[in-house]
């Protein structure tokens, strides 16, 4: 056997119960005594370099030992790169902060996102780095990689609070008193065709549903007009999917399908519809062609409507967005919206663990949009403010 095996069997056992100064002596210790080409015979049966080796050797020699629990004497060892570059992690920060503490026009402020392009800016200025040790920096001056919160909402109203509370308990007293009580609100219109859906789904592997590449279609492509009533009382949804545009006439179609669809059965004893929507889009506060259309519902079935707006910047707080639109979203994720059947069939499947129904139909009618209301059709508007906030708060009273 060489003296090389006879060596690394001598190594094998005990290697791993040392540590990085312990192995560099017992291998110096070997090699002296081997004597002439030891270094490179305990070298090649170790795996430790020949310089590892060679200072084990002078430690010996000289006697060298560190302080009691220390592998290396204090001092030694690489320098941090905060230490040997001292401006290192003010020019790091200098990058990140580009939009606060540099000029705003910069086009730096923009292309320094990733670690790779950092680190190639530091080299530019005298800071030799990688992008690994650039992670590693902003990861200990407490910097991770996050992105947008939706909770800015704007200046709020003064009075937001106090809508909040006056809706709340309209709903209760509405409920309470057996009347329907329904949200309502139009959904993000969506484009029909072979387009991407966002979200994903269960597909056998490697087999995804091709897409166009692109979805930037011009306006000869349909494109489906989703508004929804919420039953806030009996937790039932009904969508009118448009394929026109989406006018308050359109709004109030959608509500008057609903109501003869399924409100007049559910309620033959109501006297009032009580109605929350958003304070603006085709049901805003200050849309007269809404406020007309409804007037005209109210005539037909000869029952009023209580109407009660969100406040400006608050339409995510109406109950149809989290409690109807959020599970059609996560119904169809990932399913091309192919055609309109295929979106009217995926809106009534929606289901959720708490029972949440959905009802949908299809309305091919069109809703010329640019529509004016006079001063004389408003007149015709049998309408009565509430003393709190009559601008989002009213009572529209059929006219016979």
């Amino acid at each position: 056997m060489s003296s090389i095996a006879v060596l690394a069997q001598k190594f094998k056992p005990i290697w791993p119960l040392l540590d990085e100064r312990t192995r560099r002596i017992m291998a110096a210790n070997e090699a002296i005594v081997l004597g002439y080409g030891g270094v490179s015979l305990v070298h090649r049966a170790c795996g430790l370099s020949r310089k590892a080796i060679a200072k084990g050797i002078r430690e010996i020699k000289v006697g060298d030992c560190p302080s009691p629990g220390y592998i290396r004497r204090p001092g030694a060892g690489r320098k941090n790169l905060t230490v040997s570059d001292p401006d290192l992690a003010a020019a790091l920060e200098r990058l990140i902060e580009g939009g606060t503490r540099g000029d705003p026009e910069s086009p730096l402020r923009w292309i320094c996102k990733s670690t790779r392009t950092l680190a190639a800016e530091l080299c530019q200025q005298d800071h030799p780095i990688s992008y690994v040790r650039v992670a590693q920096l902003l990861h200990e001056q407490n910097y991770s990689l996050q992105s947008n919160r939706k909770l800015e909402e704007g200046e709020d109203h003064p009075d937001r609070d106090a809508q909040f509370r006056h809706i709340n308990h309209c709903v209760k007293r509405a409920l309470a008193a057996g009347s329907p009580a329904i949200s309502v609100d139009t959904k993000k219109k969506e484009l029909v065709g072979n387009y991407a859906n966002a979200g994903q789904q269960w597909l056998p592997a490697k087999q995804p549903r091709p897409v166009q590449g692109h979805d930037f279609p011009g306006p000869e492509v349909p494109r489906a007009f989703p508004y929804g009533i919420y039953d806030l009382g009996r937790n039932e949804g009904f969508v009118n999917v448009g394929t026109d545009h989406d006018p308050g006439a359109f709004a109030v179609a959608s509500i008057r399908g609903w109501w003869h669809f399924e409100g007049r059965y559910l309620y033959p004893a109501a006297d009032t519809r009580f109605i929350t929507a958003d304070g603006g889009g085709s049901n805003g506060s200050r849309l007269r062609l809404w406020k007309l259309e409804l007037q005209g519902f109210a005539d037909e079935t000869g029952l009023a409507l209580s109407i009660c707006h969100f406040p400006p910047g608050t339409s995510k707080w109406n109950k149809i967005e989290h409690r109807l639109f959020s599970f059609i979203s996560s119904n169809w994720r990932g399913e091309p919206l192919r055609d309109y059947e295929t979106i009217v069939n995926l809106i009534a499947k929606t289901t959720t663990a708490k029972g949440l129904k959905v009802t949908c139909r299809l309305d091919r009618r069109k809703y010329p949009t640019g529509r004016k209301v006079s001063d004389e059709e408003m007149q015709r508007v049998n309408l009565k403010r509430n003393t709190f906030h009559g601008d989002w708060n009213y009572v529209i009273q059929p006219n016979s």
